[in-house]
């Protein structure tokens, strides 16, 4: 075959694996009913597939440089299907059903109107005397409860009620500037999430900021505080609302002047406060030279505050859980279909005995293998370890086997399939902070004799029957996924009876026990060759034993991966 010509096969090739993952993703959500799929979608990808197979066994004989163009077209075409068919795979519908009796639909009627009548003007404490200010505030109530409704299943729900909330309190005390703060507990900081009008901020800005009303308002959008040497935190972590109207005296405050728009007025600051624990807090201001703020005005914020919390505690739970339900069922469906693209039984391969196990960390593996007999002169291992976990992950594990098993019955060599492999995937927008590891063993059961080429930490191992030493016949190399320039290369040896070939994953040796040492490669060796006499099957057993003793009672943090072929 033409050197030249024989790229043209690496985009064919990744199509054809493009197609497969599309296959596997079509399936899962016909099962899931979270789309129509139709026939024609099926009978689509598998003409596609078809169609890059075709390309692939004509790269030979025709222009490679054309060829080479078509394959690219067409695995683009589907490179734009796939994040799309991702989402729909993992889409979980989410339906929010409120029923309301006659009765209170009444109650919110008139409480609407009173809300309306304060919207329109009137201020909330001259309600009082005619006994609206209690509906108009229930009316008030019922809409950050809305609010929060609607928010539920929008992307920027969170937001978009921070911001309602925030002009709605900013409004109903007249306050010139409002922001809404909530607690962070990870970074352990008080932030900025919401915030609308003229704020003099009352901290310290930075000595190198420009006193531009724009670059401060920027700056206290983005600002977060920790909860202590500024009134923020220190107000959030005494769960008292304060009202201050001579900033002047207080050394909470920072007077940043001279410029007008600095010159800080009078603050309100409530915490919000649900189930005992403060969640943020409101922040109200006037500029210097508005009228100060009043005990009334503190009351009303404070009674806000309180609506405000709750709802937004329930937005913040509600997405909690969704988040974790989502992240669960995702998990589920990559964890099955992983289950089903590792073999589930090993074949018999003349001239070898074969041991494996693999241990998940977590119930999405990183990790996976592969036996492929592909004819009589050539049998072929893959032991792969994929960084991340999750759908990401095994769509790159998927198309990672599919071009392998495309692939491996071809006359090429081990280092020249992996070299394919590694330019189908790398660089693609698909593939960003994707890679692995990976082993490829091609195994001539009438020569009697191995080839292997290896990407990243995933080593091929040569325990001699005979003398017991052990040889690594692979070299360290570049990791697959990560640069597409990369050529993997070919290793030879001849193999006789008695020979145990070993390949594993990172996860395996560098398992630590509760004293934090590393299982280390030199334990793997030494097991190995203490059951130098024993099947393939029972080498990878005692190895399985002595890593589950060596662990112990320890966490496990990363999967673990093994694979035995024991010459006969």
């Amino acid at each position: 075959m033409n050197l030249s010509n024989s790229f043209a096969f690496i985009p064919f090739f990744a199509t054809a694996a493009e197609a497969v993952a599309i296959l596997v993703l079509l399936f899962i959500i016909k099962r899931r009913s979270t789309a129509r799929i139709s026939f024609t979608m099926f009978t689509a990808d598998t003409l596609l597939l078809a169609v890059s197979l075709v390309g692939a066994l004509m790269g030979g004989r025709t222009d490679g440089t054309a060829l080479t163009i078509i394959g690219l077209l067409m695995f683009l075409t589907g490179l734009v299907v796939i994040p799309y068919l991702v989402v729909l795979a993992t889409f979980e519908p989410k339906h929010i059903v409120t029923l309301v009796s006659h009765e209170e639909n009444e109650r919110i009627d008139e409480a609407n109107r009173a809300y309306n009548a304060a919207s329109s003007g009137a201020d909330l404490a001259s309600l009082t005397a005619n006994g609206q200010a209690d509906a108009a505030l229930m009316a008030i109530s019922r809409s950050f409860a809305e609010k929060a409704s609607h928010s539920f299943a929008e992307e920027k729900g969170l937001s978009s009620l921070l911001d309602f909330v925030n002009k709605t309190v900013k409004e109903k005390t007249g306050a010139d500037g409002a922001a809404i703060l909530l607690v962070d507990d990870f970074e352990d900081v008080i932030a900025v999430k919401a915030f609308d009008g003229d704020f003099p901020p009352p901290y310290k800005l930075p000595d190198d900021m420009p006193h531009k009303q724009v670059r401060i308002t920027t700056n206290f959008k983005f600002a977060s505080f920790p909860f202590h040497d500024n009134v923020f935190g220190d107000i959030a972590s005494s769960a008292e609302p304060e009202l201050i109207t001579q900033p002047e005296l207080d050394s909470r405050i920072y007077q940043n002047g001279p410029e007008d728009f600095l010159e800080c007025g009078s603050y309100i600051f409530v915490p919000l406060t649900t189930g005992g624990s403060v969640i943020g807090e409101i922040a109200l201001a006037r500029k210097k030279g508005s009228p100060l703020f009043t005990e009334d005005e503190l009351t009303l914020a404070t009674t806000l505050g309180e609506f405000a919390a709750s709802s937004i505690k329930t937005v913040i739970s509600v997405r909690e859980l969704i988040e974790y339900n989502d992240a669960a069922k995702e998990g589920e469906i990559a964890a099955s279909i992983q289950k089903a693209i590792v073999p589930a039984k090993l074949p018999k391969i003349d001239g070898a005995q074969l041991g494996v196990f693999l241990n998940a960390a977590e119930d999405v593996c990183g990790d996976y293998y592969d036996i492929i007999v592909s004819r009589k002169d050539r049998v072929s291992f893959v032991m792969s370890d994929i960084a991340g976990k999750g759908l990401n992950s095994l769509v790159i594990m998927i198309m990672v086997r599919a071009m392998i098993r495309l692939v491996v019955n071809s006359m090429q060599s081990a280092g020249t399939i992996l070299s394919w492999v590694n330019r189908g995937i790398a660089g693609e927008s698909y593939s960003n902070d994707h890679f692995g590891s990976c082993a490829l063993i091609n195994y001539n059961p009438e020569a009697q004799e191995i080839e292997c080429a290896a990407g990243g930490n995933t080593p091929v191992l040569l325990i001699d029957g005979e003398t017991g030493e052990y040889t690594r016949l692979t070299e360290e190399a570049e990791v697959i996924g990560a640069d597409k320039t990369v050529e993997y290369k070919n290793f030879v040896q001849k193999v006789k009876s008695g020979d145990i070939i070993v390949t594993y994953t990172d996860g395996l040796v560098e398992a630590l026990n509760s004293d934090g040492r590393q299982y280390s490669v030199e334990k793997l060796i030494e097991v190995v060759k203490s059951k130098a006499t024993a099947s393939g099957k029972d080498i990878a057993a005692a190895v399985k034993s002595d890593v589950k003793k060596f662990i112990g009672t320890a966490d496990q943090h990363d999967d673990q991966s093994l694979l035995v072929i024991k010459i006969q």
